[in-house]
């Protein structure tokens, strides 16, 4: 356990310090490549489980700290630590006694006799602490201050659901291929296996309890992929009929990709600016029997890949703070800021007036985000419709998205994360 608080610790410093909790993790995968199943599967829990409740745990620490701590490290050990004391089954005692382990070896060892005195208070009062610190906003709902104004402007009468479903354990969701079978079918493979799971549609499935795909049947045949509901619906409404040329922009890591080829045979080419990223998408296309071109580069930027030949259908799923997936990537509350959407929007400006040239006359561009930040998504496609008189917003088929959507915004909830659409074709 203490080589485990340890680079659990390292990790949520990290990320405290401005770094993605994915790129934190896998640095310490990296470092320490002789770490069990077991240990990674715990420092992934204290990890995220810190910055999904940080909100709490800072208040807690507040409370119980005589003054703020001035040395960083001591006060991410004791967050990690209230974080296993207050949601984990781990022994209480040897918690603690492992944290003032880790905590001799912080500096000069001075922050021992604080850790055991701040933590041995937690025990004693957890219940009144916790009590008192959840009468604070930011501690009940583990968001910063400015993100749940944005919320309560933004959705008066959901911003609370919006909030607590950022702060749930996100579903594992399964789509069909519907060249192999439907859900149907598949929910009866995995009541052979002993796999509970219910359908949310024709081709949708959520799993009881995520597993690990080596237990999914005919994974590796290409019969499922992992992908949330909600992110099912981009395939969906880009309405690809067989035949046509279509562009996925910002492709990576595939599984819109995957999921357009499913539904029509097209001349795909899938584009992203990371090419080590795009390496997940021929790894998912491979896996599904599909081909496409790929192409390692700028979407903003046609000149330097595109052909001279127009596409019947883009999708534009563009930069943006990924708010709608925080369940996910809980780091996102804490390291974004107000001042960051000025930016994802003149990204979004900036690639939309690129592609849409390249859409053919009659053509479709499905705009997508996974935010639900109005900036980043109504204001956004608004303002795309009035630089461009020949982009025409089309109502979005409700048959082709989960039914508690408005105006193409989807709120996270306990059957999908949070994600908004706009559908616009080309006048002829």
């Amino acid at each position: 356990m203490l080589l485990t608080q340890t680079l659990a610790c390292e990790t949520v410093y990290s990320v405290l310090a401005g770094q993605n909790l994915t790129e934190a993790l896998g640095t310490t995968w990296r470092q320490n490549p002789g770490l069990t199943p077991q240990q990674r599967g715990a420092i992934q829990d204290i990890s995220y489980g810190t910055l999904r409740h940080l909100g709490l745990l800072e208040a807690l620490l507040n409370a119980l700290a005589s003054k703020p701590l001035k040395e960083q490290e001591l006060k991410v050990l004791l967050l990690t630590t209230l974080y296993q004391l207050q949601f984990t089954r781990a022994g209480a005692h040897a918690v603690v006694d492992h944290a003032v382990n880790v905590a001799a070896k912080i500096g000069q060892g001075k922050g021992k006799g604080l850790v055991n005195a701040v933590l041995r208070s937690f025990l004693r009062q957890q219940d009144e602490l916790v009590a008192a610190a959840q009468k604070n906003e930011r501690a009940k709902f583990n968001h910063p201050k400015w993100w749940m104004s944005e919320m309560k402007n933004a959705y008066p009468k959901q911003w609370q659901q919006i909030l607590q479903a950022n702060n749930q354990h996100p579903p594992m969701t399964l789509r069909i291929n519907r060249r192999h079978c439907d859900a149907t079918q598949y929910l009866a493979l995995l009541t052979e296996q002993g796999i509970a799971a219910r359908a949310l549609g024709e081709f949708s499935i959520q799993l009881a309890k995520a597993q690990s795909v080596d237990e999914l049947p005919h994974f590796f045949d290409g019969w499922v992929s992992v992908q949330d509901w909600g992110a099912q619906a981009a395939a969906y409404l880009l309405d690809v009929q067989d035949g046509q040329r279509v562009l996925d922009a910002c492709a990576a890591p595939g599984g819109k990709t995957g999921h357009i080829l499913e539904l029509a045979d097209v001349e795909l080419s899938a584009l992203d600016a990371d090419s080590t990223r795009l390496k997940r998408v021929e790894d998912n296309l491979a896996r599904l029997n599909f081909s496409a071109t790929i192409l390692a580069a700028d979407a903003s930027t046609p000149a330097s890949w595109w052909d001279g030949k127009p596409f019947d259908r883009i999708l534009a799923d563009v930069p943006c703070s990924a708010s709608g997936v925080a369940r996910r990537h809980p780091d996102i509350k804490w390291l974004r800021r107000p001042d960051d959407f000025a930016e994802f929007a003149r990204q979004q400006e900036k690639m939309l007036d690129a592609l849409w040239p390249l859409v053919a006359p009659g053509g479709k561009l499905l705009y997508a985000t996974c935010s639900v930040f109005p900036a980043e998504n109504q204001q956004s496609a608004a303002a795309f419709a009035q630089r461009h008189p020949d982009a025409q917003r089309e109502t979005l088929d409700s048959r082709q998205i989960p039914a508690d959507h408005f105006d193409g915004q989807l709120l996270p909830n306990s059957d999908h994360d949070g994600f908004f659409y706009a559908l616009f074709s080309k006048r002829i």
